[in-house]
C-alpha cells in the first residue's frame, strides 16, 4: 500500500510539472522568425512591417531570417523541424506550403506545422490590358469557350496561387487557354501591359495599383468579397464561380508547441494587427490584412489543402 501511495505521488508530481502553465514564463528570451523567401521580397517586406508590433505586445524581441529555396521548402522544413517551445515561429505562404508537399516528396508535412494566425490573404486577380476588348470576365469566358487553347495568361509559375486560379476557372467554366509562367509579378504584369499576353493573373493587392494608374483592368477577383480597394471588380462568387484563391500569409510554429503559447502569439499578433500605425503601414503596400486567430487559421488551411489536393488528383499542375 504503501509504494502504492508513494508511486502515485510521483505520478501526480510529474503530471503537475508537465501541466505547469508555461505562459506564465513564455517569453524569456528572443523570438526568431523564419522566412522562407529572400530579403526585399513581398513576405519580407510584409514580416518586417509587423514585427516591430508584435514585439510590443509579446514583450521580447523577434529575429528575423531569411531562408530561401526550393519554392519556400527550405524554410518550411526548418521551421517544422525546430524545437517546438514557441522561440522559433514563421511566415508560411499558402498556397505553397501545401501543395509543395503534394507535388513532391519533402522534409515536412502539413502536420508538422501548427498554424498560428492569419496575417494576409491577398486575392488573385484576374486582369487585361486596358484597351482589351474584354470588358468583363464572361466576355473572355464566352470567348474562351468558342476559340479553345487560344487564349493566352501569364502566372508567376506552375504551381502558384495564379496558376492553381487559372486552373480551378478552367476546370469550371469548361474552358482551355494557354499557359505562359514568368518568374515573378513584375514580369507578368509587363507583359500584359505590353500585350505580350491577353490575361494577367496575379494579387489584388498589386493589381489595384496598376488599375488606378489606368494601366490595366481588373475583371474579377478570388475572394469570398469584395475587397475594399477594389469595390468595382466582382468576385468570382458573384459570378457564378465557387473559386477563392489566392496569397495568403500568416504565422506558424512546429507542431507541439504548447497551446498556451499559441494562443499567447495568437493575441499578440491579433493586438499588434489593430495597431493604427500598421494599418496605415498595410495600406501604404496595399496589403489586404486578414486575421484569423490560431483555430480559425487551422480550419482555413485544411479547406485549403482539400481543395489543391482533389485538383492534383484530378490534373497534376506540373504535367
Amino acid at each position: 500500500m504503501k509504494a502504492s501511495f508513494s508511486k502515485t505521488l510521483v505520478v501526480l508530481g510529474a503530471t503537475a510539472l508537465l501541466s505547469f502553465p508555461v505562459l506564465a514564463d513564455y517569453p524569456e528570451r528572443n523570438v526568431v522568425m523564419i522566412i522562407a523567401y529572400s530579403a526585399g521580397g513581398g513576405t519580407d517586406i510584409a514580416a518586417r512591417t509587423l514585427v516591430p508590433y508584435i514585439e510590443k505586445h509579446l514583450g521580447t524581441d523577434i529575429i528575423v531570417v531569411n531562408r530561401p529555396g526550393a519554392g519556400g521548402a527550405i524554410g518550411f522544413s526548418e521551421l517544422a523541424s525546430a524545437d517546438p517551445d514557441g522561440y522559433t515561429i514563421g511566415f508560411i505562404n499558402s498556397p505553397n506550403v501545401m501543395t509543395i508537399p503534394i507535388e513532391r516528396e519533402t522534409r515536412y508535412e502539413m502536420e508538422d506545422l501548427t498554424p498560428v494566425a492569419s496575417i494576409v490573404d491577398d486575392p488573385a486577380g484576374f486582369n487585361v490590358h486596358i484597351d482589351s476588348d474584354f470588358k468583363t470576365l464572361l466576355d473572355l469566358i464566352e470567348y474562351a469557350k468558342a476559340n479553345p487553347n487560344t487564349l493566352s495568361y501569364g502566372t508567376t509559375g506552375v504551381g502558384s496561387d495564379d496558376h492553381l486560379a487559372a486552373l480551378f476557372l478552367e476546370r469550371q467554366a469548361g474552358i482551355e487557354m494557354i499557359h505562359v509562367p514568368f518568374s515573378g509579378s513584375s514580369n507578368v504584369r509587363q507583359a500584359l501591359m505590353g500585350g505580350h499576353i491577353d490575361l494577367g493573373i496575379f494579387n489584388m493587392g498589386e493589381a489595384a495599383t496598376d488599375a488606378a494608374a489606368g494601366r490595366i483592368n481588373s475583371l474579377a477577383q478570388a475572394s469570398e468579397e469584395r475587397w475594399e480597394k477594389a469595390p468595382n471588380v466582382p468576385t468570382l462568387i458573384e459570378l457564378g464561380y465557387d473559386l477563392m484563391i489566392g496569397s495568403n500569409r500568416g504565422i506558424a510554429v512546429p507542431a507541439g508547441v504548447p497551446e498556451d503559447i499559441v494562443n499567447k502569439l495568437s493575441e499578440a499578433i491579433a493586438a499588434a494587427m489593430a495597431e493604427e500605425d500598421l494599418i496605415a503601414a498595410a495600406d501604404k503596400q496595399s496589403l489586404p490584412l486578414s486575421y484569423q486567430n490560431a483555430q480559425e487559421y487551422q480550419a482555413t488551411i485544411d479547406a485549403m489543402q482539400e481543395r489543391f489536393q482533389v485538383l492534383w488528383d484530378e490534373s497534376p499542375w506540373n504535367e
